[in-house]
């Protein structure tokens, strides 16, 4: 459900229902006043649950989930997932895991699905939306994995993927309609949608 703004532009807090590194450096750009707040969301995967699909729901109940302790503001949720022929990939947590995930993602085209969500409790307004990047990755040997991988440690990255990093030399190419979308948060869209909530960016 969404809801219209008013004509004047809002004064409401904006909360960044995250507490990514990468998403507050993104949003800060924004040059727009805002608040972290960490939400509260099982993020285990539903049973055959595809990774868009995923992401969405994910990033809809972290910004519902912080909505509702702040029902006046403006919330951002966000969440990525690595889609691997259909199957989701998320954060590594450990050197062992990431390893094994660059090594099935090494010579393969993988996207990475980026959702956005913004809600506001009290006007009614929410509004999700999808920005998938597509990632083709060069063929890695073991040894160009060990070494980026101790010297990224991106092991809070899904996909192990640290594009904004040292991770892009393991591409071939990347295309998208969001620069940002891959490293977490898209914020053409985040823009699109805080205007459409009534607030004002830049």
């Amino acid at each position: 459900m969404t809801s219209e703004p008013t004509s004047s532009p809002s004064t409401r807090a904006l909360i960044l229902g995250s507490t990514s590194r990468y998403r507050h450096e993104l949003l800060s750009r924004l040059r727009v006043a805002f608040t972290v707040s960490h939400p509260d969301v099982d993020e285990t995967p539903a049973a055959h649950e595809a990774p868009a699909a995923l992401a969405r729901r994910l990033a809809l109940a972290k910004a519902r989930d912080v909505a509702r302790r702040h029902p006046q503001a403006v919330v951002i949720g966000s969440d990525q997932v690595a889609d691997l022929n259909g199957e989701p990939l998320g954060k590594p947590g450990t050197h062992e895991r990431a390893v094994a995930q660059l090594r099935r993602m090494s010579g393969q085209t993988v996207v990475f699905q980026t959702a956005l969500a913004v809600v506001c409790q009290e006007t009614g307004f929410e509004q999700v939306d999808l920005a998938p990047v597509k990632v083709v990755f060069r063929t890695l040997d073991d040894d160009e994995i060990e070494r980026y991988l101790r010297i990224e440690q991106p092991y809070d990255c899904a996909g192990s993927a640290k594009s904004e990093g040292l991770g892009i030399a393991l591409l071939d190419r990347i295309d998208n309609d969001d620069p940002s979308a891959l490293v977490g948060l898209p914020l053409i869209r985040t823009c699109r949608m805080l205007r459409a909530a009534g607030l004002v960016v830049p």
